[in-house]
């Protein structure tokens, strides 16, 4: 878990660790070695802003995992800091007739165990 371990544990400070490439700045998910726009190895897992916006998303109804009973919401989330990264999550705090491509969301941690498990929420005050 040596590139997604910063994903996974980057909530303990309530921070959306995702990898940044040093040379050319751009942003890249999941992590890796490299970045594949510049071929750079100048890269390490930086703290995002933690919003975005829902660019796709579909509505579970079947119970998968423990924890998670359905309905829930299944999002892609298109981050603020680099639109063409996407993080999928599940999306929290919205009634299900609300939820729209283009809501604007934020991040907030559930630990489980020693992972915090990034999740998103609508931005109080704003729609879509």
């Amino acid at each position: 878990m040596p590139y997604s371990e910063a994903f996974w544990t980057g909530g303990r400070e309530g921070r959306l660790l995702i990898y940044r490439c040093r040379s050319c700045e751009r942003w890249f998910h999941p992590g890796g070695p490299a970045c594949f726009r510049c071929r750079s190895t100048e890269v390490g897992p930086q703290a995002t802003s933690g919003r975005g916006r829902v660019a796709a998303y579909t509505i579970n109804r079947q119970p998968w995992i423990p924890g998670f009973e359905p309905p829930y919401v299944v999002a892609m989330i298109e981050l603020d800091d680099e639109p063409d990264v996407r993080v999928v999550s599940n999306l929290v705090g919205v009634a299900l007739d609300e939820v729209a491509v283009g809501l604007e969301v934020e991040v907030f941690f559930e630990q489980w165990d020693d992972v915090w498990l990034p999740l998103f929420r609508p931005v109080e005050g704003v729609g879509a």
